[in-house]
Order: C-alpha cells, then sequence, then structure tokens
C-alpha cells in the first residue's frame, strides 16, 4: 500500500474507532464498521500498527483496539528533570500537563515518545484546590536517542559509561573499551549505543561505538556536545549541489510578480556576530499622520521547495542551532549567508507584510505579498542603541528615532492588554583562538531590541490570523495557560515571604504580581520561580493562542532561515497546496518542537561546557574571581545562588560558611548565624568564588568572597581552596543508593522557549529567535 493510501486508511480507523464511543473493536469489528470500499487485512494491520507505534490507538486484551483516552492513556514526549521527575507533554496540546514521579518513569529517558496511565487521586478535603494530574509509564513508544556520550570508567569486574546527561541517572555498562580498533582508555569521552533495556531494575547496556578522547583535550569538548544532541557537521552532496546551483545573484527573470521595493529606505538589525539577516524593516510617515511599515522576510520558500533535497534535510534538521563556538545552520552557507540573507546593497527576495497602523501604532490594515528589496544599511543593536539615544543626523538615523517612538508604543498597548514581561538579562561567551572563555558580555534586552521585537510580533501574529481566516492547514505557535496547581503551590511560595497575591489564575493578577516583583529585592529570585510554573511553547496545527503573549493568533513568520516552522507558514501563505496532508503536518509540529528543545539543550551544554572548564581552570591555578551572587533557594544544607554574569547557577553548602554556624529556620525560609545572627534568605545578594565543579553530575559548589585585606590591623587570610581533584565514581546501579544532593530548581525548571540560560529551558519570550542574543516565541 502507498503512503498516501495507508495514511487514509488510518484516518478511516480514527473515525471508526470514535464513533464506536469507547467501545473496543476487534480488527474484525472494525473491518466491519469501515465500509466500502473493502480493505483486505494485511492493510488494516498494517494501519493498526502504525497508529499503534504512533501511539494514536492502543491495544488492549483479547486483541481489541480503542483510542487511548478512551482506556485513560495518554500518548506524548516525556521530558525528565535533574532530580528524575518527569513530566508528560501530550500530543493534544488541550491535555493538561502530566506529572510522573520517578519511581514511575519506567527505563523512559529524556524526550522518549511515551504512553501514560492516568491515575486518579482521591480529591480530599479541599477538593476546590487544583491539583496535578499524575501518570505513569506503561510504554515507550519511540526513543529518542539511541546513542548517548559519557565518560568511560571501570570497576574491580567491569566497565561503564556514566552519561554525560545528569537526567540519566543509570551508568551504561560495556563489555569492551574497543571501538572501531581503538581502544578507550578509562577517563576518555566515549560514544555508546544502547541495548534494549526492558527493566528499571537493571541497569542498561550498550556498546561503545566511537571514542572521543581525553575531555581536555582541544576539541573534545564541543564533539561530545555534537554526538550526543546528534547534531550533523555537514550537508549531503546531494544538498549542496542544489544549493550551489542557485549561484550567488538573483536573477532577472525572477523578479516577475514581484513587487519592487528597491527604492525603500530598508535597514537590517543583528547582533554584531550574525551573518544570516532574515528580517529587515522600513518605516514611511504618511501625510495624514498614519504610519507605513514593511516588515521583509527572507523569501527562503523560492529556493527550497518540497521534495527536493534541500527541502528533506532543512525538514529534518528542523532549525539552526547556535553552539557556543560554531553554527549548525538549517540550510548550507551559500544560502543562509549569501543568498538568502538580506545583505546591504544587493538585490534580495522576500515575502513581505505591509502594514497600515494609525498615529498610536494600531494596525489598521495588513497584506502580504512576494518583493525584491535593496537594503541599505546593516546596523548592529548596538549601532542601532546609540543612533536612538542621540539626535538624527541622516536618513536612517531619523527613521529608526520614529520607528522607536512607534515601537514604544505598540509595545506599551501589547503589556496594558495582558503581555507578561519576563524579561532577563542574558550571557553571552566570547572564546579566543584556543576555544577558551575570553570574557563574558551580558545582553540587555534594550531598546534597539525591542524596536525588533515590536514589529517581528506584528508579522507574527498578522501572518497567523491571515491563515485562520484562509481557513487553511498550517503550523501555529502556541503556548497553553499554565497549570492551575503549579500557580497555586508558587502563590503560597509567594505569600510565604509576606508579599500580597492574589489568584494567579486571573492574568490582571499575574501581571500586578511581574509589576510589584520588579520594585521589591525578592522579586528577581521569585521571578524565576514564576517561570518554573509556565508551561513551554510548542507547535502545533490549531490556533489554540499563546498565553505569555495573551495572542489568540500567533505562529512564526519572521525566520524562515534557521526554522523550518517558518518556511511551512510561508507555503501555507502563497502556495498552499505544497503543504503536506493534515496527519503529516500534525506529525511535523511535533517534530519541530522536538528538535527545538534538542537544539536548545545543546546550546546551554555548549555554554556550560566552556564555562565549567573556565570554573576549573581557576581552582587548578586561580585567581579566584568573585561573581555576584543572588539567593533563590534556602535549605537545610545551603542555600542556591544564581550568577547573573555567568549565566549559571549552584549551591553554597553550609560546610563553605566558616564565619558562623547557622541554623535552618523553615517558619521563615530562612539560615541563621548561631553568634552573629546574620540571616541569609531569599532575594539576598552577595559574592561568591566557586569552591568545587562536579563534571559528572554538572553541579557547582561555590563559597562566600573572601573579604578583601583592611588598610589598618591584621588581615583576614582566606582559606585555602583546594584544587579540584576529579574522582572516578562508584557506577551507579539500579538497586544502589543514589545520595544526589538536589539540583538548583532552575536547572530542574521546564520553561517556555525564549528564554536562553545555562541552567533551565526556553521561557515564552516575545522577542524574535535568539541568534546571539535573539529571542524565541
Amino acid at each position: 500500500m502507498e503512503p498516501a493510501d495507508l495514511l487514509k486508511l488510518e484516518e478511516r480507523v480514527l473515525h471508526a474507532l470514535r464513533r464506536a464511543r469507547a467501545r473496543p473493536l476487534t480488527a474484525g469489528e472494525l473491518r466491519q464498521r469501515l465500509g466500502p470500499p473493502p480493505v483486505e487485512p494485511a492493510d488494516l494491520a498494517a494501519a493498526l500498527e502504525a497508529l499503534e507505534q504512533h501511539g494514536r490507538v492502543v491495544r488492549i486484551k483479547d486483541d481489541r483496539y480503542v483510542l487511548p483516552l478512551d482506556a485513560d492513556l495518554v500518548p506524548g514526549r516525556i521530558r525528565i528533570n535533574r532530580q528524575g521527575k518527569g513530566f508528560l507533554q501530550p500530543d493534544d496540546p488541550r491535555l493538561p500537563e502530566i506529572v510522573i514521579p520517578e519511581h514511575a518513569t519506567g527505563t523512559a529517558l529524556h524526550e522518549d515518545r511515551v504512553l501514560v496511565r492516568r491515575i486518579q487521586r482521591p480529591k480530599g478535603l479541599r477538593p476546590d484546590t487544583p491539583e496535578p494530574v499524575y501518570g505513569e509509564v506503561v510504554r515507550i513508544l519511540e526513543r529518542r536517542r539511541t546513542q548517548l556520550v559519557g565518560t568511560l570508567q571501570r570497576s574491580r569486574h567491569f566497565y561503564y559509561v556514566i552519561p554525560d546527561d545528569p537526567r540519566i541517572p543509570h551508568d551504561i555498562y560495556v563489555p569492551s573499551p574497543e571501538a572501531g580498533g581503538r581502544t578507550a582508555q578509562i577517563g576518555d569521552k566515549v560514544v555508546v549505543a544502547l541495548r534494549d533495556w526492558p527493566s528499571r531494575e537493571a541497569n542498561p547496556e550498550g556498546d561503545i561505538i566511537e571514542v572521543l578522547g581525553r575531555p581536555d583535550a582541544p576539541g573534545v569538548d564541543m564533539l561530545a556536545v555534537l554526538r550526543q544532541y546528534q547534531l550533523p557537521t555537514a550537508f549531503p552532496a546531494a544538498v549542496r549541489r542544489e544549493a550551489e546551483a542557485f549561484g550567488t545573484r538573483v536573477r532577472p527573470e525572477e523578479l516577475r510578480g514581484r513587487v519592487d521595493c528597491r527604492s525603500q529606505l530598508v535597514v537590517t538589525i543583528d547582533p554584531d556576530d550574525a551573518r544570516d539577516f532574515d528580517d529587515a524593516i522600513s518605516l514611511q510617515r504618511l501625510p495624514d499622520g498614519r504610519w507605513k511599515l514593511w516588515v521583509h522576510i527572507a523569501d527562503v520558500s523560492h529556493y527550497v521547495r518540497p521534495g527536493t533535497a534541500l527541502d528533506e534535510e532543512a525538514r529534518r534538521r528542523g532549525n539552526s542551532t547556535y553552539l557556543v563556538d560554531r553554527v549548525i545552520p538549517m540550510l548550507p552557507e551559500i544560502l543562509s549567508n549569501e543568498l538568502c540573507s538580506l545583505k546591504p546593497g544587493v538585490d534580495r527576495l522576500t515575502k513581505t507584510v505591509e502594514f497600515l497602523l494609525n498615529p498610536e501604532g494600531v494596525v489598521l490594515q495588513s497584506r502580504f505579498y512576494s518583493a525584491v528589496i535593496h537594503s541599505k544599511r546593516r546596523l548592529t543593536y548596538a549601532e542601532a542603541l546609540a543612533m536612538i539615544r542621540r539626535p538624527p543626523t541622516d536618513p536612517v538615523s531619523r527613521m529608526l528615532h520614529d520607528a522607536h517612538a512607534l515601537a514604544q508604543k505598540i509595545r506599551r498597548r501589547r503589556f496594558a492588554q495582558g503581555a507578561l514581561d519576563l524579561d532577563f538579562p542574558e550571557v553571552k561567551v566570547r572564546l579566543d583562538e584556543q576555544g577558551r572563555v575570553a570574557r563574558l558580555e551580558t545582553v540587555v534586552h534594550d531598546e534597539a531590541h525591542q524596536l525588533i521585537e515590536e514589529f517581528m510580533l506584528l508579522a507574527n501574529e498578522a501572518a497567523a490570523r491571515r491563515l485562520r481566516q484562509l481557513r487553511r492547514p498550517a503550523l501555529y505557535r502556541v503556548h497553553e495557560p499554565p497549570d492551575p496547581a503549579r500557580l497555586e503551590e508558587y502563590r503560597q511560595e509567594v505569600l510565604s515571604h509576606n508579599l500580597p497575591c492574589g489568584n494567579l489564575q486571573k492574568r490582571e493578577e499575574l501581571q500586578r504580581l511581574l509589576a510589584r516583583l520588579n520594585q521589591t529585592p525578592l522579586g528577581p529570585a521569585l521571578k524565576v520561580g514564576l517561570l518554573r510554573s509556565l508551561m513551554r511553547a510548542q507547535y502545533a496545527t490549531e490556533p489554540i493562542g499563546h498565553f505569555g503573549l495573551n495572542k489568540t493568533d500567533y505562529t512564526h513568520f519572521t525566520s524562515p532561515i534557521r526554522r523550518y516552522a517558518d518556511l511551512i507558514v510561508h507555503r501555507a501563505l502563497f502556495d498552499p497546496r505544497s503543504l503536506p496532508p493534515r496527519v503529516e503536518l500534525e506529525e511535523l509540529a511535533e517534530h519541530l518542537s522536538t528538535m527545538e528543545r534538542n537544539a536548545a539543550d545543546a546550546e546551554r551544554d555548549s555554554r556550560e561546557v566552556k564555562l565549567f572548564a573556565f570554573l576549573e581552570q581557576q581552582l587548578r591555578t586561580g585567581p579566584l574571581e568573585p561573581y555576584p551572587a543572588l539567593v533563590t533557594d534556602v535549605r537545610n544544607h545551603g542555600f542556591f545562588v544564581d550568577l547573573p554574569t555567568l549565566g549559571l547557577s549552584g549551591m553554597v553548602p553550609l560546610s563553605r560558611l566558616k564565619d558562623d554556624f547557622y541554623i535552618f529556620d523553615p517558619d521563615r525560609n530562612e539560615l541563621r548565624g548561631r553568634r552573629t545572627r546574620r540571616r541569609i534568605k531569599l532575594g539576598d545578594t552577595l559574592q561568591v568564588v566557586v569552591a568545587r565543579v562536579d563534571r559528572f553530575k554538572k553541579q557547582l559548589d561555590f563559597e562566600p568572597a573572601p573579604e578583601p585585606a583592611r588598610k589598618r590591623g591584621p588581615s583576614r587570610r582566606p582559606s585555602p581552596v583546594r584544587p579540584h581533584q576529579p574522582q572516578s565514581p562508584e557506577p551507579r546501579g539500579a538497586k544502589a543508593r543514589n545520595h544526589k544532593r538536589d539540583s538548583h530548581p532552575r536547572a530542574a525548571r521546564r520553561q517556555p522557549p525564549g528564554h536562553r540560560q545555562t541552567s533551565g529551558a526556553p521561557r515564552p519570550g516575545q522577542g524574535r529567535p535568539h541568534r546571539g542574543n535573539r529571542r524565541k516565541r
């Protein structure tokens, strides 16, 4: 049976099961209910097998089939935090998140597709209090990864590999340290192919398939990240040939049917190290005081056609990945950095949305068309900000001043209409020629970023609204409302710090709290907790809305060079016949959401690898550099801190506090010195230095920085810091006691995309996708 015919049969089977109203059916009963045309038993068996593998139907006792929800089963993708707890994101975005305790995750690994049975718990004495939905994994539908990267170790009797991913609590037994004619040494980084893992009661087993080398050898750290996240390092020859065939210039015959916008004053504003310029803007004031705004987006769909090798490779990659030392592009650089990139001084093809706005920035009209532009200027964010902050002297700076004033009006209205202000500073790591950390830069979301952000949001919302009006199948960017139980738990935490907090399920109360947090020392720490309570944005085929932005219609339209979802949206707007069937579109939405998370994790890990090596070097050779830290959580064994200038989190154990003996007060959630009466509580700030780096668990310990020597009187010498001595830990068996200390809550939180920090997942950012200092939303 042809794939298209199989998809149609699968839809007929699902329709028949829906009409059965939760009654389980055998294969024979299904054949009778399918009706004409008659279905061959072999074809039905193939359709049922495919549906079962994808978790869309479930086979129960007596070989009967039923829809998963009718059996209280939910298919979806599981995400596991560093404490081992799982969170199921159901395939159906309308279903709530399901919490899976560590003991109920079975043999599921992070990002596996699984089938989960919902666990119904009694409501108790307070039935109206929101509670999370719990479940347990009953089946692994699809392994996200079958290969893992780790460090080879040896016990007295066998070899084992400690996975680099701290979310995998079990070590992997391997029979031999050899791979491809090369023998790994103890302590080497290796790639392991997992064998079948039937039971959590036993450690998984695998085979070493590649030896990467010593962890401190040049290039091995980033090679481990590439292998861990299965990031490709080159394009297939067929893809390169297709890309090179387009040449390096726009040909005259390609301009037919396009609106000529080459006379416009078009500029791009991007990070200083960006090369793939996929958006540009132009603004003009009309005689009646209204504005015309053009948002020009690179016309990738002109070059990347469905069914080509270019399209298949872009779809497989899903997005570009921006590691700390390199870019893994979605498209070959001859397209992403050249022919598609909206470089100044050359003609470029675009998909354009033209807005008519009133003087206050309200959209009165929008229209989409294909165009050709000739960008006049390439600006960095720093250059654009400097222009905005000084008097205008030329046409470009005058346009930027007008654009800034208009963008700020749009921004104020957006927040007044309920959008959430969740911006955090970001840290950019700059490397030297040897791949070591040279300096760290804090990137603030300033007015230049906000200018581009607001105009890109307008374009994304207009594209989604247009698609919904046309009733065309497409991909939408959706962000579900937070789980009420999580919000209530967070609300109780806020109240425990004597801060007023209303019902956070009401948007106005949530906004009021965010405004309050911006004015209190506790604010940054509590804001982290709010991010932890929010869901994660994803792609879907239904426009169910975006909670963080408070928009009914939202999609991704503005970054087709580095996001395949945007390319699909372009096709939906301009060439809907090129779209795949709806079933394939749903699978594509799930695939692209997964690849986006994969890229975010890889970007975070690449930063952590370099920063951990940077801090280890301080421990080995000094000097120990002090960093400002913010207390984000207090426990009886120490307190957790965020280091905003590093973009890292860690712990200060009580054993590292030398000035006093501290007692934990659970009622006030603070530590108190017995002699000095010094208090350490949420929101406090202090200077810390690194005290311990654990690469195996990806954990950091800090201690208070020594006070500078006084000019008079005896100086206090700081206690010596021992150089870091990595040890070979005992293998972690399924039955062995695993005394892991709690990781920092930021490391475990689940954030929506956009908030790129080294120890957390993305937030529901409002800016445009992060490239250097761009944001995902």
